[in-house]
């Protein structure tokens, strides 16, 4: 039997997906409110998914992934949020989350990814990224660094920047934005801004800062 804890801060969603998992013979050995508890929970309960929100009090969804699949290797994180940022996703990847989806899907839709992710399948709601979750990165020059102006660019997409507040930021134009994002993904053998980030942090040229989400 599949062992499920769900992290929400709302309640009624918490009931709602409680009542549909166990419709169909999942067990739900708990619930939290916000991304400690749900750590916690995890250590003692060690279920076989945790469908995981993002924006939530005391301890974000994003840490609180990277803070169970860094401590138990076989649990999966599958995050169910309302938020479809590039960068955002590549940070739900890159703490170690099994699938991403949005809270729009039906309540069917949300046991089906439950039980690919159990199955050790990653699982990505359509349209959040432009390539598959599964296809490979392209070839990458791995002799060729990021100049500072590059890291500083992929560095604020981590950051949930999008392309023009990049620009606005810099003090550049968004041409030149979009220059340096083809030398970037030259560079990392990257088809998108999602795989940029996630290959810029494999690589340790950028990291992940404490963020609101």
């Amino acid at each position: 039997m599949t062992r499920v804890l769900i992290v929400d801060d709302h309640a009624l969603l918490r009931d709602s997906l409680r009542g549909a998992l166990e419709d169909v013979g999942y067990e739900v050995v708990g619930e939290a409110g916000d991304g400690e508890r749900a750590v916690a929970l995890t250590l003692t309960t060690r279920p076989d998914v945790v469908l995981m929100d993002v924006t939530m009090p005391v301890l974000d969804g994003i840490e609180a992934t990277r803070r169970i699949t860094s401590r138990i290797g076989d649990v999966r994180v599958l995050v169910l949020t309302m938020h479809t940022d590039p960068a955002l996703v590549a940070r739900a990847r890159a703490a170690g989350a099994s699938g991403y989806i949005v809270k729009d899907t039906p309540l069917d839709g949300v046991v089906a990814a439950v039980a690919r992710v159990a199955a050790g399948r990653n699982v990505m709601s359509p349209g959040l990224a432009p390539t598959p979750v599964a296809e490979p990165l392209a070839p990458a020059d791995e002799g060729a660094a990021l100049s500072t102006r590059e890291e500083e660019i992929l560095q604020l997409l981590a950051d949930g920047c999008a392309p023009g507040e990049v620009a606005k930021a810099l003090f550049i134009s968004p041409n030149t934005v979009r220059n340096h994002l083809a030398s970037i993904y030259g560079k990392l053998g990257a088809h998108d801004r999602t795989q940029a980030v996630v290959e810029g942090l494999r690589r340790g040229v950028i990291r992940l800062r404490e963020a609101a989400v």
